[in-house]
């Protein structure tokens, strides 16, 4: 791989649907926090440095044994997931080129592979484009309106299901973010704010094993994925 390759990691969020008083990205498994998993895995492919976008009063991040310390950066967080994003990559772009490769992943989704981390990047260079790794819908989808009641059935075809990494340029990821936070866009991932723009995102396809610790019960199932991926 000739290009540059950066990654970001937002890991200021209080994580309130995990618990009220511990960070879901702390919780330990196999003797290492679900970050140090995270950020191991990133570090599979020669990526320069990554950048972690931390709370101002996280007194646990810098005191962690990450993988190639040398390469991790830190940088404060801000209010929404999207602002620590922006943070990271302003404090990214006084280091690296504006055509840099940046990979933008959940502090909570310890399980990605090296392999779907590569045919990201793969689809990213072959196609001078933005890429997400994605699943495509498999549950049927129901649209629940009020009191638990079904509305309707939604038809599941064309719906992928988003993850992260999200791979795309450093310039154009921070401009489209910058632009839509102006244009008061709500900003749920980063492909939101490249398609604000209009700048083409693919989906290539990941796992299903690729999941985010978001409740309490999703860590005992990222401790069997993990140890059955061992």
């Amino acid at each position: 791989m000739h290009h540059k390759i950066w990654a970001v990691i937002p890991a200021a969020g209080s994580g309130s649907r995990f618990s009220k008083t511990e960070l879901k990205q702390y919780q330990m498994i196999q003797g290492q926090t679900v970050l140090e998993h995270t950020v191991s895995r990133l570090n599979q492919l020669p990526i320069l440095g990554y950048v972690l976008a931390i709370s101002e009063d996280d007194s646990v991040a810098k005191t962690l044994n990450f993988v190639q310390l040398d390469k991790a950066h830190f940088c404060v967080g801000g209010a929404e997931r999207v602002h620590s994003v922006l943070n990271a990559l302003t404090y990214l772009s006084r280091i690296a080129s504006a055509d840099d490769l940046v990979f933008v992943h959940d502090a909570a989704r310890p399980c990605v592979t090296q392999e779907c981390l590569n045919r990201l990047v793969h689809m990213a260079i072959q196609e001078d484009c933005s890429a997400i790794l994605a699943i495509p819908v498999r549950d049927t989808l129901k649209f629940v309106a009020q009191h638990d009641n079904i509305d309707r059935t939604v038809s599941r075809e064309h719906l992928w299901q988003a993850q992260t990494p999200q791979l795309s340029k450093l310039g154009m990821l921070k401009y489209a973010i910058e632009k839509a936070l102006q244009d008061g866009i709500t900003i749920t991932d980063e492909a939101s704010a490249l398609e604000h723009i209009g700048e083409t995102v693919k989906v290539v396809q990941g796992r299903s094993d690729n999941i985010k610790i978001t409740y309490a019960d999703d860590l005992e199932l990222a401790k069997l994925i993990l140890a059955s991926q061992k």
